[in-house]
């Protein structure tokens, strides 16, 4: 019997998607790309914000067709799209057979042969939910990078955030078991491991006792030299000094600091229910930036919150000039019902909020080119990971993550995918780079 899943939104929903596959395969099931051969289709859905709920939707709609034009006998949704709308959204979509909610991963082999006992939902609590262990079986869809969540949930409250309601409050996987699933991953190949939860530097505060992120990355750090490390998700509030140390001190921890800010203007902040300053930032970004001489700073703001005025904007357009990100993601305001945001007064028109997008993107854009000029000339290990076409390869610098930054062209006749290579940068772009191996 096949099987065909798609995985949609974060990294973090990557990983789940590929526990499920590594659950459903140890079964017996066998998966395939090809969606009109697949007996089951499963969506793993996001909908954390307007666009990625359309997405969802869409895809559904798409794949549900193979229930007349293909084999599919059952097609299963799981994830946040089932989690944040529950029982609603069964009469929405009455092509789906079944709908999972993001506490009921470790049932995806009942839901798939049907011994599953429920009807068109099953919703069980995420909180009420063990972690996984490390020996759980995981289908990569990666050979030579691969994502390591570290906890789940998320115990903050910001005002246009579903997370918490989706996902439950933190739970921190032990330390132990972390390390354990690394050098696993190292061992089977794995060149980068990249630690990922909803709140990552916050990691280990709900355990008792309480365990830093600094330990969990100096101890993974130990395992191999050879070998890249980072994280994603950080926060504001929670980056502790003791990790910015540990990144310091460390070659194969990669001096990559992924910190969404959100904003910079106070009021906003305060109406996100972001419990720091403008100054707190200016000063954590200065912290690190005299700690770690080499650091590479990334972050995601939101444009067009409710009550953001012009003067927000513009001090969130100086404060993005003054820092001078390496990367930075922008995001217009997704409003919802069932959002606390959403009963804030004074709401901006989609028009000024797109007007903002476009300024802040083209600001950046200059930002992100001059920043690249800077590396010209540089020789930095990069991460080969695909051959583009003849004597051409692509691949990553310390200071480009997955999926979210540029990428790094190299010239060559010949690399091994999932090698390091020393590259001499020769062209830089706005977003990407271009080499020749040094």
């Amino acid at each position: 019997m096949k099987l065909h899943l798609v995985s949609l939104g974060c990294a973090k929903n990557l990983v789940d998607s590929e526990l499920m596959l590594g659950r459903l395969m140890k079964a017996g099931w066998t998966n395939t790309q090809n969606p009109g051969k697949a007996d089951i289709i499963i969506v793993n859905t996001c909908s954390f914000i307007e666009s990625a709920v359309n997405e969802s939707i869409d895809t559904i709609l798409s794949l549900a067709r193979f229930k007349h034009d293909g084999v599919c006998r059952r097609l299963i949704v799981v994830g946040c799209l089932p989690e944040r709308f529950r029982e609603k959204i069964v009469n929405s979509l009455p092509e789906v057979d079944l709908f999972l909610g993001t506490g009921a991963f470790e049932k995806i082999v009942q839901a798939v042969d049907g011994s599953l006992n429920a009807t068109n939902c099953f919703l069980p609590d995420p909180d009420s939910i063990p972690f996984r262990r490390q020996e759980a079986p995981r289908i990569r869809s990666d050979s030579h990078m691969a994502y390591l969540k570290i906890a789940e949930g998320c115990s903050r409250r910001c005002t246009y955030c579903i997370i918490p309601k989706l996902r439950g409050k933190q739970k921190s996987r032990c330390p132990e078991d972390i390390v354990d699933e690394a050098r696993y991953l190292i061992s089977s190949g794995v060149k980068e491991l990249v630690l990922v939860a909803q709140d990552t530097t916050c990691y280990g505060m709900d355990l008792y006792p309480p365990v830093s992120l600094s330990r969990v990355l100096k101890s993974i750090s130990e395992i191999s030299e050879r070998m890249w490390i980072r994280f994603l998700y950080g926060h504001p509030e929670s980056i502790e000094d003791s990790v910015i140390r540990t990144i310091s001190r460390h070659r194969n921890i990669c001096s990559y600091f992924d910190i969404p800010i959100q904003h910079s203007s106070d009021s906003v902040l305060k109406k996100m229910g972001r419990n720091y300053t403008s100054d707190n930032l200016r000063k954590l970004f200065d912290k690190i930036r005299s700690s770690v001489s080499d650091a590479a700073l990334r972050t995601t703001v939101i444009v067009g919150f409710p009550g953001e005025t012009d003067k927000d904007f513009e001090k969130l357009l100086t404060f993005v000039k003054d820092v001078c990100f390496d990367h930075l993601g922008v995001f217009i305001y997704s409003d919802s019902k069932d959002l606390r945001s959403h009963r804030l007064s004074d709401h901006i028109p989609e028009s000024v909020a797109k007007d903002r997008y476009d300024r802040l993107m083209s600001c950046q854009l200059k930002i992100s080119l001059e920043n690249n000029q800077k590396h010209i000339g540089n020789v930095y290990d990069v991460l080969v990971e695909e051959a583009t076409e003849k004597n051409l390869f692509n691949g990553r610098t310390f200071f480009q993550a997955p999926e979210v930054d540029g990428i790094t062209y190299i010239h060559s006749k010949q690399l091994e995918i999932g090698s390091f290579v020393g590259v001499r940068i020769a062209d830089a772009f706005e977003y990407d780079l271009t080499g020749d191996v040094a």
